[in-house]
């Protein structure tokens, strides 16, 4: 089962110098994609039990549109293992006197690689499993 967002990055979320945005906003967002994917499967949020592995592997600045994808890959009894991958698809052109300027990144630039595992009580479970 997968699952897809696309946000753009507002200066709200910029949390540095240069409008250099909040590892943990992009996080934040992981765990949207992870619940969406819970509520799919088991028909309740769960909760999101621990990360195996977080890589930034590039710099997300305010302005620029992520795409977050999610996957469940391994069902258990009550755990869900989920990998993530978020890439930016829109950054700002930064041209001088244009500053709404953008440029469409092709191909995507991969800037950020998760996973996880979530964690769905039994009794929260109400969905059957051959709809996953």
């Amino acid at each position: 089962m997968k699952a897809f967002l696309r946000v753009r990055m507002s200066q709200h979320d910029a949390h540095y110098a240069g409008g250099l945005v909040d590892g943990a906003r992009i996080l934040q967002l992981i765990g949207d994609v992870a619940t969406e994917l819970l509520i799919r499967h088991d028909g309740d949020e769960g909760l999101f039990r621990a990360y195996d592995s977080i890589e930034f592997l590039k710099p997300v600045f305010a302005g620029d549109f992520l795409e977050i994808y999610g996957e469940i890959v391994e069902v258990g009894n009550t755990s869900r293992k989920m990998k993530f991958e978020v890439y930016k698809v829109i950054t700002n052109a930064n041209i001088p006197n244009h500053e709404s300027a953008c440029d469409v990144l092709d191909p995507p630039i991969l800037v950020l690689r998760a996973s996880g595992t979530c964690v769905v009580p039994k009794e929260r479970q109400r969905k059957v499993k051959a709809n996953g």
